[in-house]
């Protein structure tokens, strides 16, 4: 069809790429479409935009020009009105029409032209949390003037799909609702099911932006839950069940055009409810995922010059070989580096932005040894296969858990989200353990319908497992947060019943410094949570940059303030607590409580940065 199509993830932090926006842009690319995918800072788009333009013109006054190789400095002087470099470039001060076009360019710009004249057929945005309300509604608005027709504009994804009506209001666009897996979802009388598509990898090499997971296979083998937990938003999301999703052929088709990948990261609500789970597990190993399989990574460079002469996806592979050039650079010994150096600048290959396809093909002769030279695999390395949204403790068995021990495993994710179901999970736990399974995680929820010391006794019991079975157990306790209702969706300030900001901010300061996991080790957990129950109040009510700055102050200041809050008399500690819950110090009126109370509370006025200020004088004073 030869559409122009923009594919685009509002500028947000999250750990796995958008399958949804891969497999749409294998769905283009299949149809002939021009496609182009997008995460970042929304004025680069616009300015490369116009930079892309500009050059076109540049081109049709002066063919005989690479205009191409002042790319970078045009995007300056677009975003930012650097006159001065390009006045220092030969080629616009010696060409009054070409130095009126930038000019007008920058204008252009400034007047964001780019709406008025839209250059994309279709533009396709996804939506993740509900609490990426804000950039994800500026990003549509934004995105969809880029648009011929605003008809074309697609919005899908968790966020939409769970707030339609609200985006709707918000943006003008109704969203698609749930998935795409109905013949002519997008264009009538396709008969492609664009939900069953294999995902288009090239399109993450488009971006600076680096997924977290990365260097693995991305997939579903089922689809939704059989559950219907009042936390979840699968039963919207995915609402029917699908006992099975082959796999065999959406890894040969990523395999043969983009290389062999390390991992196979299933996003599965519920594999264990599959009827077909034996099948599942078997289809796992024939891809190579087997226990003790291993991986040797594939020539990247080879990948991406084979995908270059194909025409496949310029943009990315451009872009991935110039990063590759920089591993290599980085590789070589000093003169080597110096003459591979001169290469890439005399064919302006030392930015994507100035390279072309051409001059990158041209350089393969040269280049292509050397990188087989010092990229070398000869190792291979262990693969893993990670059902990455958990299983359901209630459903494991002997037999499934001996199925599973087949593969790869790791870890195996199992939800621990209520303090009543401690004989069902530990009961999971060690089955798992006695088939070989012996690294665990758990996603744990709180803030929900639990009681802070459910929360504790959760992780204890792992911690005491861990000792017990010989096995590594991470636990991962999550905050709950309630993704359609009108007060909180937007925001992160949800506090459950039986919880208050202060304990929020306590647990979340204690898992800032363990990475947001807890793992084995007793005596590290009890000085992280507490030894007992009671110890866990305590930190839980403790000042936060005691918490914080634990070791520094755990013999003084925090040992004052604990002897001084737990021997307030009832009343007066009620008073107190009652202050603490609201976690707001900076503007507390002190005068209106009598002195016993006013000297708790002077601890909680004490700042990260005078705790800063006291370890730098410290460390003056030892230097």
């Amino acid at each position: 069809m030869n559409r122009k199509v923009l594919l685009v993830e509002p500028y947000y932090k999250n750990k796995y790429p958008p399958m949804g926006l891969m497999k749409l842009a294998t769905y283009y690319r299949q149809s002939g479409d021009d496609v182009r995918f997008f995460k970042g800072d929304l004025r680069d788009l616009a300015a490369d935009l116009v930079v892309e333009d500009l050059l076109e013109q540049l081109s049709s006054i002066d063919p005989n020009t690479k205009w191409k190789k002042y790319k970078l400095v045009l995007i300056d002087y677009i975003r930012k009105a650097n006159t001065s470099a390009l006045d220092e470039c030969e080629a616009f001060a010696s060409n009054a029409m070409a130095y009126q076009l930038a000019k007008d360019a920058r204008l252009s710009y400034k007047r964001k032209d780019y709406f008025k004249n839209p250059p994309f057929d279709k533009v396709g945005i996804t939506t993740l949390f509900t609490f990426y309300w804000n950039i994800t509604i500026d990003t549509i608005n934004f995105v969809k003037q880029l648009c011929k027709d605003e008809k074309d504009v697609m919005v899908g994804g968790i966020m939409s799909t769970l707030l339609p009506e609200e985006v709707y209001q918000a943006t003008g666009i109704h969203p698609f609702i749930g998935l795409l897996n109905h013949p002519g979802d997008i264009d009538e009388g396709n008969t492609t099911i664009i939900d069953a598509l294999p995902l288009d990898y090239s399109i993450l090499d488009e971006i600076e932006y680096k997924y977290p997971a990365n260097n693995a296979y991305f997939a579903y083998m089922t689809r939704g839950c059989i559950n219907h937990c009042a936390f979840c938003a699968v039963p919207t999301l995915e609402p029917t069940y699908c006992d099975y999703i082959g796999l065999k052929e959406q890894i040969n088709t990523a395999r043969e055009r983009f290389g062999e990948q390390r991992d196979l990261l299933l996003l599965d609500n519920n594999v264990l409810a599959s009827k077909c789970y034996d099948k599942i597990i078997d289809e796992i190993k024939e891809c190579g995922f087997g226990r003790g399989a291993t991986y040797i990574p594939p020539n990247q460079y080879e990948i991406a010059i084979r995908n270059l002469r194909d025409g496949f996806n310029d943009r990315a592979y451009i872009r991935k070989c110039v990063v590759l050039y920089k591993a290599l650079m980085e590789k070589l010994p000093s003169e080597e580096k110096t003459e591979f150096y001169l290469k890439l600048e005399e064919v302006d290959c030392l930015h994507h932005e100035t390279a072309t396809k051409e001059d990158i093909l041209s350089l393969d002769e040269y280049v292509a040894p050397l990188y087989a030279k010092h990229f070398k695999h000869k190792k291979g390395l262990k693969r893993i296969v990670d059902f990455n949204q958990g299983i359901d403790a209630r459903l494991i068995t002997d037999a499934n858990m001996k199925k599973l021990s087949e593969v790869n495993i790791y870890p195996l994710r199992v939800a621990f989200d209520h303090w009543e179901q401690k004989d069902i999970y530990e009961r999971a736990i060690r089955t798992a353990v006695s088939n070989g399974i012996t690294n665990l995680s758990n996603y744990m929820l709180y803030n929900f319908r639990d009681k802070p010391e459910h929360l504790y006794h959760r992780m204890k019991m792992n911690v005491d497992m861990c000792d017990e079975l010989a096995a590594n157990i991470y636990s991962f306790p999550m905050k709950y947060h309630p993704i359609n209702d009108p007060e909180f969706f937007m925001n992160r300030n949800f506090i459950g019943k039986h919880w208050n900001r202060k304990f929020i901010r306590a647990i979340q300061a204690v898992l800032n410094s363990t990475k947001g996991k807890v793992g084995k080790g007793k005596t590290f957990f009890e000085e992280a949570f507490g030894a007992d129950e009671h110890r866990f109040w305590t930190i839980l009510w403790m000042p936060e940059t005691f918490i914080i700055y634990r070791f520094m102050f755990k013999d003084n200041l925090a040992k004052e303030w604990e002897e001084k809050f737990w021997s307030l008399p009832a009343d007066k500690l009620k008073t107190v607590q009652e202050i603490v819950a609201l976690n707001q110090f900076k503007e507390l009126d002190m005068s209106q409580y009598d002195e016993q109370v006013r000297d708790v509370l002077t601890y909680y006025q004490f700042t990260r940065d005078e705790a800063e200020e006291i370890i730098k004088q410290n460390k003056q004073n030892n230097d």
